[in-house]
């Protein structure tokens, strides 16, 4: 049976927790940048007086010295507690909730495509597939809900697609961010980047 995706009551999951991406040597990953909306994003947190760090995700080509990608076509936003969690623009010291309950966003109505199209990460027809890491989709043991009412998400994925598809035939580079829980700091890559056999992001 289909559901309508709904937020989980006082949910604020997808913007507090980071995973470890593709594997743990790479460290957490941030939340997904393009490259247009990184100035933007700088500017919104210079006016708010809030710290962002934004490093590379995604390159490809390769440099001139060999040891990096030609051009940057992602980067990411990192979370601002040492262990790469909590979006450094999610409101932790207000008693003000969003509408389910959950923390409120800061920047919600600019807040990047990444952030728009979650929890969509594909598009199949009149459904679409959400993130098994979503609470809604762990609550309800389904990943595949209506396709109504999910037209910003979907749009928002197809711009990200488009934009990081790339030639398989072109070196991919992935960013080692060496951000993550102390406990398992002695199995990350140093920071800095990767050249992929794949380009899976």
């Amino acid at each position: 049976m289909l559901r309508k995706f709904s937020c989980v009551n006082e949910c604020s999951d997808c913007c507090i927790y980071r995973e470890y991406y593709p594997s743990i040597e790479y460290g957490k990953i941030g939340v997904l940048i393009m490259p247009e909306e990184r100035s933007k994003i700088r500017a919104i947190a210079a006016r708010n007086h809030i710290e962002v760090k934004i490093i590379p995700r995604l390159g490809i080509g390769m440099n001139v010295k060999g040891d990096g990608p030609k051009e940057i076509i992602a980067y990411q936003m990192m979370g601002k507690n040492l262990n790469g969690n909590y979006c450094p623009f999610l409101e932790t010291n207000s008693s003000q909730r969003s509408p389910n309950g959950g923390l409120i966003c800061k920047i919600y109505d600019q807040r990047p495509l990444a952030c728009v199209a979650y929890p969509v990460i594909e598009e199949n027809g009149k459904s679409v597939f959400l993130d098994g890491k979503c609470t809604f989709c762990n609550k309800f043991s389904t990943t595949i809900v209506e396709k109504d009412g999910m037209q910003q998400e979907i749009e928002a994925l197809t711009k990200i697609k488009l934009e990081v598809n790339v030639d398989e035939k072109i070196e991919i580079w992935r960013y080692a961010t060496a951000i993550g829980d102390k406990e398992n700091a002695a199995k990350f890559f140093p920071a800095g980047w990767i050249l992929q056999k794949d380009s899976q992001d």
